[in-house]
């Protein structure tokens, strides 16, 4: 077709199709030699390009994929193993942020990371902030998609929460706005995941007060110190007795605390944000959870965007406009899987995650909390339904060699989600879509039914997924936006 030639596709025979499927792509295990390939790639420049591409895909019956950041878990947005051949749509040259103070607003392209958008609203104003996601290079086109939550959660809600508007490009190839669109499809998008609806192109997006001080720390603890005490505590009070303007997350794993022998201990690390200044904070923590004894010099006060970079791990004096590259500090090969949690796990049970963790050579579990604002807005408010948790987990593995052992990781991780059963949430047992984990369930290339696809629907999206199914099926009936797990339509009617 004429308008692909015009699009100037990257196909498997180019010199640059390697450079540019890898350039974005996170989890190493989708770029492996043995996994399926695009036919081309489509690096648009513009919104009419995206158009396009989505036109030609669908007339000549080429199944399509298109990818923002390359964070998904499953390399959903750059592999997939239901369907050949297939096409990539790389929106990384959409990277526009425009910024109005005034307004307190910014319209942001598909295409830009989460650090590029930060830096830009930091550029305006220092008492401008956004609640979205942790790790600066997640592309913001599929980030938001999923819900995304970031550690001001629990004061301003999350990303999809203040979502004013956006663009997107329908199965017919017509761009559409929160207008034109109508309110379901601009229900569906704001927290149903990515790429079944349509192309993200924009997001207009609500500024959220910021103060001028923002204080972060970190604080350390391993099983000798009392880690698991203290974490059993933190599960009664981090989400329901803390201020909201303040976000402690924990991260798990092990460490070697002897060379020579080996040995090794579990490490919890404490780490908080606080929009505010470390004295106000420090009379917070002594009312609140005095237990981690946290100090002055634990503590350090900076700005927002400063504080953004701290938790996203860069070292202390990193110049902010690292952000602007948009590109990853690391990749690996990874598997990774969510729960959510409503009750205190007895400190029992964590002597038994230990145990587990221990075991694998590179383990790593995150405990973010919810509460404050989160617990206020309803389950049905957008698709993303886990409000009324404590905290959610992620669990994750990982390994740095294609030729190490991949089956004995994941059969790992699978062991201790299937240890965690008892403690985490049921009926539902609740994940994250953005944490996407093709163990729930994966659909058939065009015909899955709505039983088989909740399996893994009623898990990320619980009730919110048979309005997500009639939305589906108004917007895309012929069902041309899927992967894996796309929301699928209703069955036609013969």
């Amino acid at each position: 077709m004429l308008l692909f030639h015009f699009l100037v596709p990257f196909s498997l025979n180019s010199s640059a199709f390697t450079t540019i499927l890898n350039s974005t792509a996170q989890n190493l295990r989708y770029l492996l030699l043995s996994k399926p390939k695009p036919e081309f790639i489509f690096t648009p420049t513009d919104d009419s390009q995206v158009q396009k591409a989505v036109v030609c895909s669908k007339q000549l019956g080429i199944h399509l994929r298109v990818r923002s950041g390359g964070h998904d878990y499953e390399g959903l947005s750059y592999v997939s193993q239901i369907e050949t051949p297939f096409i990539v749509v790389d929106l990384s040259k959409l990277r526009s942020v425009n910024v109005d103070i005034q307004s307190n607003s910014a319209w942001i392209q598909a295409g830009a990371t989460i650090g590029e958008v930060y830096y830009r609203i930091a550029e305006k104003s220092r008492t401008h902030g956004f609640p979205a996601g942790l790790y600066t290079s997640l592309g913001v086109g599929g980030h938001i998609t999923g819900g995304a939550y970031g550690t001001m959660m629990r004061k301003y809600g999350l990303a999809a929460d203040n979502v004013l508007d956006a663009r997107i490009v329908d199965v017919n190839g017509r761009i559409l706005d929160r207008k034109t669109m109508g309110k379901d499809l601009f229900w569906a998008i704001r927290g149903g995941g990515g790429a079944s609806f349509g192309v993200i192109l924009w997001w207009k997006i609500k500024l959220v007060p910021v103060p001028s001080t923002v204080t972060v720390f970190s604080v350390s603890k391993t099983l000798e110190q009392g880690a698991t005490k203290l974490l059993h505590r933190w599960q009664q009070v981090a989400a329901t007795k803390l201020d909201r303007h303040l976000n402690i997350r924990v991260l798990i794993q092990p460490t070697v605390v002897d060379s020579i022998s080996g040995k090794r201990t579990i490490t919890t690390l404490f780490q908080g944000q606080f929009l505010g200044g470390v004295k106000r904070l420090l009379n917070v923590m002594q009312t609140g959870f005095p237990e981690l004894n946290l100090t002055r010099k634990d503590c350090t006060e900076s700005n927002w965007l400063n504080s953004v970079m701290y938790i996203a791990g860069y070292a202390n004096g990193t110049r902010p406009e690292v952000l602007l590259q948009g590109k990853p500090p690391f990749k690996s090969y990874f598997k990774a899987k969510s729960d959510f949690v409503k009750d205190p796990i007895p400190e029992t049970a964590l002597e038994g995650i230990w145990k587990r963790m221990l075991e694998e050579t590179s383990s790593l579990i995150i405990w973010n909390p919810y509460g404050g604002v989160m617990s206020e807005i309803s389950e049905s408010a957008i698709p993303f339904p886990h409000r009324k948790v404590l905290f959610k987990i992620q669990y994750l593995t990982g390994w740095l060699a294609a030729n190490e052992d991949e089956a004995k990781h994941i059969d790992w991780i699978r062991k201790l989600y299937s240890y965690m059963t008892p403690y985490v949430t049921k009926s539902p047992r609740q994940a994250y879509v953005n944490y996407r984990d093709l163990d729930l369930g994966i659909n058939k290339k065009k015909n899955t039914s709505i039983a088989e696809a909740s399996a893994w629907g009623t898990r990320y999206f619980k009730d919110n997924f048979y309005r997500l199914i009639k939305i589906k099926t108004k917007v895309d009936p012929h069902n041309f936006f899927r992967h894996e797990q796309s929301i699928p339509p209703l069955a036609r009617k013969a």
